[in-house]
């Protein structure tokens, strides 16, 4: 169990005091850290009179808040644990597929790259040399991990190929390190919000989740995740540092650095998953892989930069762990597609220009987006992000399933704040992806107005806002 000391909270509490009573106007506070996932649902609170001693007020304040807290819901008294942080709700927005005419922007991806066409018609042609062998490849082509070796080298980070494997995807990838890295009951460090899942392959393999938030704003809470390094000393840390699902963030240099050399101190393994990583909208990035910092594995994928209809990823470790995985990979798989990886090394020979191309769209989807809503509802905030796929919108109030449900009516699907979560976190948050055509993104702006125009009209009651959605 995480638990937030007296100093950090005060921190994150920033200008809490309001006109209303000091109790209450601390409790909304602390509530709204709650609701944005900045407390992890789970995390344990300072004790009452830490607290009081660090805010400079009487501890009878700070009782009558948690107090409040945990009459809305919030937090829950454990013997032995003190208070701990809770959502009276239980589980997000459900997305089910959606019907015949309806817009779907629960998924933050690209249509084909005009190169794959083109790429599989060489590919097809390719194939005949291959047909004589069994078709059951379990660690990919030798010319395929070579593309992907040559490329991890063209980004700064020497690579054999005798490092990759390849994956039927960057989902499959995530499982299979999962079922290999952990023992049932271990911890597993994650950032908060992340994708959705990652959270469900990591508890498949009966990992215990340890929530390490980031924020548009400030990014990594680097505190919270070197506590989380240090006490938990998890087995695997999933991270996205570049063009971070769903903020967007970038982590500099010397925080991968630090967080490395931690994790190795610690014994975690850090999967990196870079499936973003080269993304970047206004101009390459400039750092490293991940693993160019220190002991690392990285996942890369076609599925965004390309075709999520290509199933093709990878994972970048030293060898000892590449052949680990192969000898597990035949209870889940027997091995990736060969013509889909006859296709992988026809666009990784013109990567450059596919991710060209693809700067050119995010970067058009992403300024569209932005002017769009901001122009329908200003009472939004929306983050420019660098890269990626999505922007995380802060809505100003904890309505995101509420909004979820309402644009549904008006035929839009979305992805509610919390499903990027822990536990139902982030409900004043929305993931936007800008990856649609314009016609596309004009007609989710004009549904969410409406959908936000409605709730305005007849809002829940909060204590009934939750557990609607379950």
């Amino acid at each position: 169990m995480s638990s937030i000391s007296a100093r950090i909270l005060d921190s994150l509490l920033q200008d809490w005091r309001s006109s209303t009573p000091a109790y209450t106007a601390l409790a909304d506070r602390i509530r709204l850290l709650i609701l944005d996932g900045r407390i992890p649902v789970g995390a344990r609170l300072p004790a009452e009179r830490d607290l009081a001693q660090h805010l400079g007020v009487s501890r009878t304040t700070v009782s009558a808040s948690y107090a409040e807290l945990r009459e809305a819901g919030y937090l829950s008294s454990v013997r032995g644990s003190g208070s701990i942080a809770r959502l009276p709700g239980r589980a997000p927005v459900p997305i089910h597929e959606p019907s015949a005419g309806f817009l779907d922007f629960s998924k933050a991806a690209l249509p084909a790259s005009p190169l794959l066409a083109d790429a599989a018609v060489r590919a097809a042609q390719a194939l005949p040399a291959y047909l004589a062998d069994t078709g059951f490849d379990p660690i990919g082509l030798p010319r395929l991990r070579q593309a992907v070796a040559d490329r991890y080298a063209a980004r700064g980070l020497p690579t054999d190929a005798e490092q990759v494997m390849i994956t039927i995807g960057a989902q499959h990838a995530i499982a299979l390190l999962a079922r290999v890295l952990l023992d049932r009951g271990d911890s597993a460090l994650v950032e908060s919000p992340s994708y959705p899942h990652a959270f469900d392959a990591l508890r498949v393999a009966g990992a215990r989740l340890v929530p390490v938030g980031v924020t548009s704003d400030d990014g990594w809470d680097e505190d919270a995740l070197e506590q989380g390094l240090r006490r938990t000393s998890p087995a695997l840390a999933y991270v996205m540092p570049d063009f971070h699902n769903p903020t967007g963030r970038v982590m500099s240099a010397g925080l991968r650095e630090r967080m490395l050399g931690l994790a190795a101190l610690q014994g975690t393994t850090v999967i990196a998953d870079e499936t973003m990583a080269e993304l970047g909208i206004d101009a390459p990035e400039a750092l490293l892989p991940l693993a160019g910092y220190g002991p690392a594995v990285s996942i890369g994928s076609l599925g965004k930069t390309v075709w999520g209809g290509v199933r093709i990823g990878w994972i970048r470790a030293e060898p000892q762990l590449i052949q680990k995985l192969v000898r597990a990979r035949s209870a889940g798989d027997l091995g990736t597609p060969i013509l889909e990886q006859l296709i992988a090394i026809e666009l990784l020979g013109r990567y450059d220009e596919v991710l060209e191309g693809r700067r050119e769209q995010l970067r058009h989807g992403r300024d569209y987006l932005e002017r769009a809503v901001r122009a329908a509802l200003p009472q939004w905030t929306v983050p420019h992000v660098r890269g990626g796929l999505t922007t995380w919108v802060n809505l100003g109030r904890p309505a995101s399933s509420q909004l979820t449900l309402a644009a549904r009516n008006e035929g839009l699907v979305l992805a509610s704040g919390p499903r990027f979560g822990i536990d139902g976190a982030f409900e004043r948050f929305l993931r936007l992806p800008f990856s649609y055509t314009p016609d596309e993104t004009d007609r989710a702006v004009a549904s969410l107005a409406r959908a936000w125009g409605a709730l305005s009209r007849h809002p829940l009651p909060e204590q009934n806002y939750l557990a609607a959605v379950v």
